[in-house]
């Protein structure tokens, strides 16, 4: 197992985490990672995107002129893909773009970030995030002195209402809680920060 210092809001180590290898120490498997990165984007799109065919364009129900000797060619309505106002032909509708996803492989990517976190020097371990009231100054002074420089993303079990309301003004961190940990925040946020009680159940829920 790898041992991590727990540290307390001041950045100074209180006492020795022990983090489970299978979680913490997985190979990096850039291939996977990708493949989780780009199910999580397409589970996230809106796919509202929509164009009218020629049934849902106005007008168009009578024939604008007779079918022979006009001199002009055959026409049934105005509404014709080929007409100007008329419908869109294989044009975008609603649809979902996500696509199934094996948990296996997304538990492999999220331990795959997790171990090169750590083995970069950029996975923090606090015993507690406690803020007494939701201000953005005290969060920002609680970040600046576990040293992090850059954006970070801080991880409870739950997450606290001050926590989360005092985050929210920060546009360099992000709080969120451990079960809604995804590869995608993982990748965006520098520095990871997780109190024990998220490190437990991080570790308790990607156990292979």
């Amino acid at each position: 197992m790898a041992k991590l210092p727990v540290v307390n809001l001041e950045g100074k180590p209180v006492r020795d985490l022990d983090l489970p290898d299978a979680v913490f120490a997985s190979p990096l498997r850039s291939h996977v990672i990708h493949e989780a990165v780009v199910a999580y984007r397409a589970a996230g799109r809106a796919g509202t995107h929509a164009t009218r065919n020629r049934s849902d364009v106005r007008g168009g129900g009578k024939k604008p002129w007779r079918q022979k000797k006009t001199g002009r060619a055959r026409h049934g309505s105005i509404r014709s893909p080929l007409w100007k106002g008329g419908g869109t032909v294989f044009g975008p509708q609603p649809r979902d773009y996500a696509f199934p996803f094996p948990r296996r492989k997304r538990q492999g990517a999220l331990r795959s970030a997790l171990s090169a976190k750590l083995k970069e020097g950029k996975l923090i371990v606090v015993s507690a995030l406690e803020i007494q009231e939701p201000r953005t100054r005290d969060l920002a002074r609680l970040v600046a002195g576990l040293g992090i420089r850059g954006t970070a993303l801080l991880v409870d079990e739950p997450v606290s209402r001050n926590l989360e309301l005092s985050a929210r003004n920060l546009p360099t961190v992000k709080a969120t809680r451990s079960t809604a940990l995804n590869i995608v925040d993982l990748l965006k946020f520098d520095t990871l920060v997780l109190t024990e009680a998220a490190a437990g159940k991080v570790a308790e829920v990607l156990q292979p």
